[in-house]
């Protein structure tokens, strides 16, 4: 399995993403990862820091579909593999109804498939193998050939109709806060599914988890709440944690706070003892799991959240060799 980075907050300045950077550039994490940010744009980050000489592997967790259409997508995608040197995860997601309402004037009628289709178009244009277009299929829309270190299409999943979905039509399945269990009894069955029903190989799945290194003066309970409590309020959120077997309420974020700890969804200990958790997520079949240290950034700061990802960093490289 894959240990990656997250880089937890919109940036409103590059700068403070550069010592997440140097965690991949410096061998100690696979990839870094950022979601879709409405101040400085996740993918001209990506760029500036690739001109700054961190041309590492970068990936969304997840840039949402109704913001750009599929060829500025494909375009944004191709050039963040061209400019970094390496395979882009382009993770898409189709954001929630009010937001979706709010760019078009109504939400999605299925958001299935319209991420269907948006994750077909966007492979099509990349050249994707079995999304690219046939010579005379009426394509109407195509890009000029670009080489390429390459672009995994991926779609953000939390629950059974996505997952099957990306079994479809994805490269990678991106989920968030979705415990090690409910991975494999839950979304690897319906990603099977899907890939069945496509007869196409079932996508790698990737899952970015919370983590917080137990120190003096630190509140697991607040970590938490800080890290999620945005997503906790998320009715789909919640129903993918009640699926999962934890009592939460979209309504009481500060007690799902609590259930994320008491259940260790948000990991929470030693740097040892949070490697030995993440090493559960390979057992259930995540390929990449993601470390997200938002709830130290927001109460500590950018550099305590640093340290934390470089001590349990080297914890998984220990507890590896």
């Amino acid at each position: 399995m894959h240990v990656s980075v997250l880089y937890p907050v919109m940036p409103t300045d590059p700068r403070p993403v550069v010592p997440f950077a140097a965690l991949v550039s410096d061998g100690w994490a696979a990839r870094l990862w950022q979601g879709q940010s409405l101040s400085a744009d996740t993918q001209q980050v990506f760029a500036y820091l690739a001109g700054m000489g961190h041309r590492v592997p970068v990936g969304t967790s997840v840039a949402l579909m109704p913001l750009r259409h599929p060829l500025d997508a494909a375009v944004q995608a191709r050039s963040l593999a061209v400019l970094t040197g390496h395979r882009m995860v382009l993770g898409l997601g189709p954001a929630t109804p009010d937001f979706v309402a709010g760019l078009h004037g109504k939400p999605y009628d299925s958001p299935r498939d319209a991420c269907v289709e948006y994750l077909t178009e966007v492979r099509r244009l990349i050249g994707t193998e079995d999304g690219a277009a046939a010579a005379g299929d009426g394509a109407s829309v195509g890009l000029p050939g670009l080489p390429h270190p390459g672009v995994e299409v991926g779609l953000g999943v939390l629950r059974p109709t996505l997952a099957r979905a990306a079994g479809r039509v994805a490269d990678a399945a991106v989920s968030w806060m979705t415990p090690p269990a409910y991975v494999s009894d839950t979304l690897l069955p319906a990603m099977a599914k899907g890939a069945a029903e496509a007869g196409r190989a079932v996508p790698r799945v990737v899952t970015v988890v919370h983590a917080a290194v137990d120190r003096p003066g630190r509140n697991a309970y607040r970590l938490a709440h800080a890290a999620a409590h945005v997503h906790l309020a998320g009715p789909h959120y919640a129903d993918m944690l009640r699926r999962a077997g934890l009592r939460v309420h979209h309504s009481r974020p500060n007690l799902g706070a609590r259930a994320l700890v008491d259940a260790g969804v948000f990991l929470h200990g030693t740097p040892g003892d949070i490697a030995a958790r993440l090493a559960d997520y390979g057992r259930a079949g995540v390929d990449e799991v993601v470390v997200n240290v938002a709830g130290v950034y927001a109460e500590h700061g950018q550099p305590d959240a640093v340290r934390d990802l470089r001590d349990i960093l080297a914890a998984c490289r220990e507890a590896t060799n």
